[in-house]
């Protein structure tokens, strides 16, 4: 530690003594203030809390030995290095200083050499007690605040925001495919690419916000004085800069994207780690929908708010119904020790474009698809694969006793189309968006909640302007998100899955809006409307 970087603290109530040593250790480089009596130590504390303490031990009111008691109890930001002034210097009386949390003694008559000398010496200690301090708190990789520092910020500023009713925001980031840059390029690469996130992370940041690498490769980010809507423009900066990125590794460049999640405390959020939860849920939810998105907790409700949690709806429709009375049986799966070639002999007789895959007790232990196949056919040797190298573990699964209104509520907001169903870990069916609609329509007709009610073929008091400017809108949209895909195919990059995932998906969501105009669309979305309507009307259902 530098002297000129330490600030000391002289406590004596002799004047003359005050006025030497500060003397002294101004010229060996401190910066240093002083006190008459430990009452006036203990405030200039509380002002600025100093490195070195060097005190009297004979004082009025409050001796040396009091005033390092005190200060030892204090919740102060940085460790105080002790040292007292004292012409005791017996055994007994020193023990009794150290114990009371004394670092180090100068005997009197005070000697110049001999004080600095001390203070060199304190100032060693003090750096090496700092570096490890800050080893403890921040990432060796990143610099970043470690999981457990950012947790102890945050319930700091949880409680500031508390007291002064103002708003608190937390974002999680997740790379996504990182996996694939540390199979594909090696964990050296990996690591640089965390380095260059977590610098980027840092430059978009506020003075007053807190990053932290929170685990692998995700960041978890506090945003005080941020509510949730501007915590989510903040996230979608973050993300359009680290899609910009290009990193070069080795003689290839490759480029990234990100999810992001973002929560806002609120009255009924009831601690910090439920903050950080609900921005992890967020999180889950922007990865299962695409990646490459910002996805906001408060967002995750809204399907509560169609009304069907009423009891009537729920009478009608989703009381007592679960997974088990809805989900289309199961009736083949594959073993993770089968070759990729059956695998894709099973997708060409099926027609299927996915299935669950079970270890040889037949219980779900993850999922296959042809894209995944597609992906690994750039190897010769891919079809001698077994399928465990090229499924996904993560299988979004359901038990066949839950209610069928939970997985109703789940493929609402994401933009997975199929859940697999399971009874004691093995996969028994599946549920997927058309599952529910034809099991809707029947249930519809079924409880007779269309008849006498008129669905019109057109909908005549549809503002064509306004119509026209959300259809230009969007296809504008969509043209700029194919532009962005089809500059990505002339950029040297190695790896296009993470621009191509997160592309494909929101063009997907704009195809899907643009069909939404056509007159099919339209009729279909009034069949719906006024199903729905009539499903929340009590007195249309038995």
């Amino acid at each position: 530690m530098n002297p000129a970087d330490s600030n000391v603290l002289l406590v004596d109530d002799d004047p003359a003594i005050l006025r030497l040593l500060s003397l002294w250790l101004a010229g060996g480089g401190f910066s240093v203030r002083c006190a008459a009596n430990g009452k006036q130590a203990l405030e200039e504390i509380d002002a600025e809390c100093p490195d070195f303490l060097i005190t009297d031990w004979d004082m009025p009111e409050m001796d040396g030995l009091q005033l390092c008691q005190r200060v030892r109890r204090l919740p102060l930001p940085n460790y105080v290095y002790i040292l007292f002034l004292t012409v005791k210097v017996t055994s007994g009386e020193m023990i009794e200083g150290l114990e009371m949390g004394a670092d180090d003694f100068v005997s009197k008559p005070v000697h110049q050499g001999e004080l600095l000398a001390r203070m060199r010496a304190g100032a060693r200690r003090l750096q090496l007690e700092r570096r490890l301090s800050q080893e403890a708190r921040t990432d060796p990789l990143t610099g970043l605040l470690t999981q457990r520092t950012f947790y102890e910020a945050l319930e700091a500023e949880w409680k500031r925001a508390g007291r002064n009713h103002t708003p608190l925001s937390c974002v999680m980031m997740d790379i996504d495919f990182f996996k694939r840059v540390n199979d594909v390029h090696g964990h050296p690469a990996g690591d640089s690419i965390l380095r260059m996130v977590a610098e980027l992370m840092t430059d978009v940041c506020r003075a007053s916000d807190v990053v932290s690498r929170y685990g692998g490769e995700e960041f978890c980010v506090m945003l005080p004085e941020t509510n949730e809507q501007d915590a989510a423009r903040w996230a979608e900066r973050a993300r359009e800069r680290l899609a910009s990125l290009i990193i070069p590794i080795r003689n290839k460049t490759i480029r990234l994207t990100g999810s992001f999640g973002v929560s806002q405390r609120y009255d009924d959020t009831d601690c910090a780690e439920t903050l950080v939860d609900q921005a992890d849920q967020a999180l889950l939810c922007a990865k299962q929908s695409g990646r490459d998105r910002v996805v906001c907790y408060e967002s995750l409700g809204d399907v509560n708010e169609l009304g069907l949690h009423g009891p009537n709806s729920q009478q009608s429709l989703f009381h007592a119904v679960t997974a088990r009375h809805v989900m289309n049986p199961m009736v083949a799966c594959l073993r993770e020790d089968e070759t990729v070639g059956l695998a894709a002999e099973f997708f060409l007789r099926s027609r299927t474009n996915s299935t669950p895959v079970v270890d040889a007790e037949g219980k779900l232990t993850g999922i296959l698809s042809e894209k995944d196949i597609m992906a690994a056919m750039v190897s010769p040797d891919f079809w001698q694969l077994p399928v465990h190298e090229l499924m996904r573990p993560n299988v979004v699964c359901y038990d066949e006793a839950t209610s069928i209104q939970m997985i109703y509520e789940f493929l609402c907001r994401v933009s997975i189309r199929r859940v697999v169903i399971i009874r004691d870990d093995r996969p028994v069916g599946t549920v997927s968006r058309g599952t529910l609609l034809r099991w809707f329509k029947n249930q519809v007709v079924a409880k007779g909640l269309i008849e006498g009610h008129h669905v019109p073929e057109t909908i005549d008091d549809l503002d064509p302007h306004r119509s026209k400017e959300r259809l230009a809108h969007t296809a504008r949209e969509l043209a700029r998100q194919a532009s962005q895909l089809y500059a990505c195919f002339y950029e040297d990059a190695d790896d296009l899955m993470p621009q191509v995932v997160g592309a494909a998906t929101r063009m997907q969501d704009l195809l899907d809006d643009l069909l939404a105009y056509s007159r099919y669309a339209n009729r279909r979305e009034a069949l719906c409307a006024a199903a729905d309507t009539m499903l929340l009307d009590g007195s249309n259902v038995d």
